[in-house]
């Protein structure tokens, strides 16, 4: 796919969607040991059941990195000016997540050409993490 210009979208447009593998437990495990975020309830049941939950639910933080990579996907990394995510539900092993992205505002600041981009993740069941992120455009 060829690298987007400030030109060739519009307000309106969708950028490509990203779906994940089903989130395993060993997903969780992994994710814990690459961000640093130990906390129980993603790994250990028995922690998780005794706060209330039927069991472990993923990072949130995982949720968002997979918007990360929707954006990156679509444009490099030095195009990203923003990133800003709001956590709405939880995200369930064997939940698959799907993340979105639409272009909303097409404008110029700090004498760049950019877009803002309204960005979801959904599982199965609901949304689960709604954001923008604003990207800079030749």
């Amino acid at each position: 796919m060829s690298k987007p210009s400030y030109a060739s979208v519009q307000v309106g447009d969708e950028i490509p969607s990203l779906s994940t593998e089903p989130i395993t437990r060993h997903t969780l495990a992994l994710y814990c040991g690459a961000s640093g975020d130990h906390n129980p309830i993603h790994v250990d049941i028995d922690y998780a059941k005794e706060s209330g939950l039927d069991d472990v639910i993923a990072h949130g933080m995982l949720s968002m990195a997979y918007l990360g990579r929707l954006v990156t996907n679509w444009v490099s990394q030095e195009s990203v000016r923003e990133l800003k995510t709001r956590f709405t539900a939880m995200t369930l092993v064997g939940d698959t997540v799907t993340c979105r992205g639409k272009i909303t505002e097409k404008f110029t600041e700090s004498g760049e050409n950019r877009v803002r981009l309204e960005l979801t993740a959904e599982t199965p069941r609901e949304q689960s993490l709604v954001g923008e992120a604003v990207i800079a455009l030749d």
